[in-house]
């Protein structure tokens, strides 16, 4: 257990929590990229059998796997053609979001469920310790990840949404420089990935803002049911 422990980034306590997390997680930003660009007229991912809720069809294996051991991974990307839209910019922009959105409103539900289930006693009813860590690992998890995801792929380098967002939104004149410059957008993300000097300042802000949210939103699901 010692030498999993040195491998794996998150305590292993945590770990069945937070791997149903970010299959939730995963799986619900996965099919909102494919419900909209659906939506909007691109079939593609529907014919791919990506619009679907369905875990097994978004999973990506080494993803999960490197978000365990290096703290950052990924889902099977779904493919989206802007050219089936009729405004492809403003389409495009909101099947983009559309995923990192996803994720806010899930930390939202899984905050608002936590305070109902706190308001109306249900936690403290709960007699054994080990169920009532459990439920408190859960929801910490879930939660947090869900807004911290939210945060990360509004990173405006590529791969991530927020990438996609930028190019969508600049002028046509400012989108040819991006292109160009996108292979090398690549290796900055994974440098600021690596480098602990760099993500220190980079990546490690978003699980603190992550933290703020979920205390935020906690609290304020606390107040409103009166608990």
């Amino acid at each position: 257990m010692d030498i999993l422990q040195s491998i794996i980034r998150v305590d292993l306590d945590q770990l069945p929590f937070l791997l149903i997390t970010i299959l939730i997680a995963f799986t619900v930003h996965e099919f909102s990229h494919a419900y909209f660009a659906n939506k909007f007229g691109d079939p593609t991912a529907r014919l791919l059998g990506r619009m679907t809720l369905n875990p097994a069809v978004h999973f990506d294996f080494f993803g999960i796997l490197l978000l365990l051991v290096a703290g950052f991974g990924w889902a099977r990307p779904v493919p989206v053609n802007r050219d089936n839209f009729s405004r492809p910019r403003l389409m495009g922009v909101i099947v983009s979001a559309a995923g990192p959105i996803s994720n806010l409103l899930l930390g939202i539900i899984g905050a608002l469920i936590y305070g109902v289930l706190a308001a109306t006693g249900v936690l403290e009813s709960i007699s054994n310790d080990r169920v009532l860590e459990a439920v408190y690992l859960f929801f910490g998890t879930f939660i947090q990840w869900n807004f911290f995801l939210f945060l990360f792929n509004l990173i405006p380098l590529p791969p991530l949404d927020g990438y996609r967002i930028v190019e969508d939104i600049a002028p046509r004149s400012v989108r040819g420089k991006l292109q160009q410059f996108e292979q090398w957008a690549v290796f900055i993300f994974l440098l600021i990935l690596f480098i602990p000097g760099l993500r220190t300042y980079t990546i490690d802000p978003l699980g603190h803002w992550a933290s703020e949210m979920s205390r935020t939103f906690v609290q304020l699901f606390l107040r409103m049911f009166g608990s």
